[in-house]
């Protein structure tokens, strides 16, 4: 991997401060080209028994640090991660696909969340309640929830990790990590460097496995565990929240979504376009916030679509390690075929196709960015989260119109509006039923601000005040006379 550092290439699970190997192995392979990369350590059931025994031990003591105690331990973690970027972002473009300065960006992204959290665990602050009764005294205290355990995507392999670890850790919880099979070496490097950084062993603990559903089933079933926090599908979701009933344990859900993106009349069209590409086409659209619909006001819809087409035109695709490439493969052959497959689809119901839209020669998880005009509300394409480069557009006439139809979904989790009249943009970004909505922008996400969905697209949120709240319980102390 020619890194500055082969330290952090890790291939075994950690658990209990230690590396420990499995069974078996799971091939970790470059999708780019199918290159074989690694073989990790394939975790078992048993593995995540003995995690979560691990996080259980180690509560106690890492609780009763001081905040500024764990603070330290965090800023250090933090200035590891930042010291060894660009290790991190080699590893996770070869296991995942994105370009190396998109992955850069993930890293430096990631480990925000880490040093936001190291700063707001110090302001976890009570309350002292005005009594009804003079001979009482009324307060709450925060305090951490307990035994955290989490599942991971493989399209943001290190920033899922530390957008997860890194509020759990701060409030005082411990943390039992299951990253996806696909890019387990970013998560194993970040165990690395939360050993080096000084977390107490159990505090942190990592299990890698091909059986998902036994190792699942510990996570959101052994009592032991306080909270579960996954980041996926809506479907996986709604299985791993069926688990977690049997214990009633807090949750939180970032989930699937089918993000509108609304091009007004009165937008700028080159802000428009950069903020689309931006949205569409970053990690080949395999993105939970990704736009998925593109709504565009007929009276400026020529216009847009050229100058989208020429944009896409324009990237670069290839190996994410390359040079100037702004567009990689897809994670696998099945993502790329279902993006086919949404494509036939459309040209089947009368789409046309104004750019791309097929496989290309650069290897068999290649598939071409994608532009689509013609597409209705009744295609898969509009209904369906799409995952990848593929940007389909429809006219609109009405406000109020468009507004309903991106509301037609059961997904709510990002949408995006493009008006440079104040007034507009305040009344249909209030009406969008999203948790999260962008206007002339493409990019929103920070650590110093709440992440998440409303309806089917999850429950809770990551980032911000709101993130660090989601690890704690609120005690009510009422003291007698």
């Amino acid at each position: 991997m020619q890194l500055a550092n082969p330290n952090l290439l890790k291939l075994q699970n950690y658990i209990n401060g230690e590396w420990r190997d499995g069974a078996s192995t799971i091939d970790v392979r470059d999708p780019a080209n199918g290159e074989l990369l690694a073989q990790v350590a394939d975790g078992s059931a048993a593995d995540a028994e003995a995690a979560v025994a691990a996080a259980s031990a180690a509560f106690p003591a890492w609780k009763s640090k001081t905040a500024a105690e764990r603070a330290a331990v965090l800023k250090r973690w933090y200035q590891l991660i930042m010291d060894n970027a660009d290790d991190l972002a080699r590893i996770l473009t070869l296991e995942q696909g994105k370009p190396l300065a998109e992955a850069k960006g993930e890293i430096v992204y990631g480990a925000s969340f880490i040093e936001w959290f190291a700063e707001e665990c110090r302001r976890a602050y009570g309350q002292t309640i005005p009594t009804h009764n003079p001979a009482m005294r009324l307060s709450t205290i925060r305090q951490p929830v307990g035994v955290v355990t989490c599942i991971t995507p493989w399209n943001f392999p290190n920033a899922m990790i530390t957008r997860k670890a890194a509020p759990a850790l701060a409030a005082g919880c411990t943390v039992v990590i299951k990253p996806a099979v696909e890019t387990p070496l970013s998560a194993l490097a970040l165990c690395q460097l939360a050993e080096e950084a000084g977390l107490p062993k159990g505090t942190i603990n990592m299990v890698v496995g091909t059986d998902a559903p036994g190792i699942g089933q510990v996570l959101t079933q052994d009592a032991r565990v306080a909270k579960f926090t996954f980041t996926g599908s809506t479907n996986v979701g709604k299985l791993l929240m069926a688990q977690c009933a049997s214990t009633v344990k807090k949750m939180s859900m970032e989930l699937g979504g089918n993000a509108p993106f609304i091009v007004f009349d009165d937008a700028d069209l080159d802000t428009a376009v950069a903020a689309c590409v931006a949205t569409k086409f970053r990690n080949a659209g395999q993105t939970c916030v990704s736009t998925n619909r593109i709504y565009v006001h007929e009276a400026v819809h020529d216009e847009f679509v050229v100058k989208l087409r020429a944009a896409v035109a324009e990237m670069k695709i290839g190996h994410g390690c390359d040079d100037g490439v702004s567009v990689g493969p897809v994670i696998h052959r099945r993502a790329a075929e279902r993006v086919n497959g949404l494509v036939q689809d459309a040209i089947a119901a009368g789409a046309k196709v104004e750019l791309g839209g097929d496989y290309l020669p650069h290897g068999e998880n290649y598939y071409a960015p994608t532009l689509i005009t013609g597409v209705t509300d009744e295609m898969r394409i509009a209904r369906e989260e799409i995952f990848g480069p593929l940007a389909p557009v429809q006219k609109f006439s009405d406000e109020d119109d468009v507004v309903r139809r991106a509301n037609e979904t059961p997904y709510g989790l990002a949408a995006y509006v493009m008006s440079e009249n104040i007034r507009r943009a305040n009344r249909v970004v209030e009406a969008l039923e999203y948790g999260m909505v962008a206007c002339n922008t493409g990019v929103f996400s920070t650590a110093v601000a709440p992440f998440g969905g409303s309806k089917e697209s999850g429950i809770g949120r990551e980032g911000g005040v709101e993130g660090m709240a989601e690890f704690y319980e609120t005690k009510y102390c009422c003291f007698g006379a």
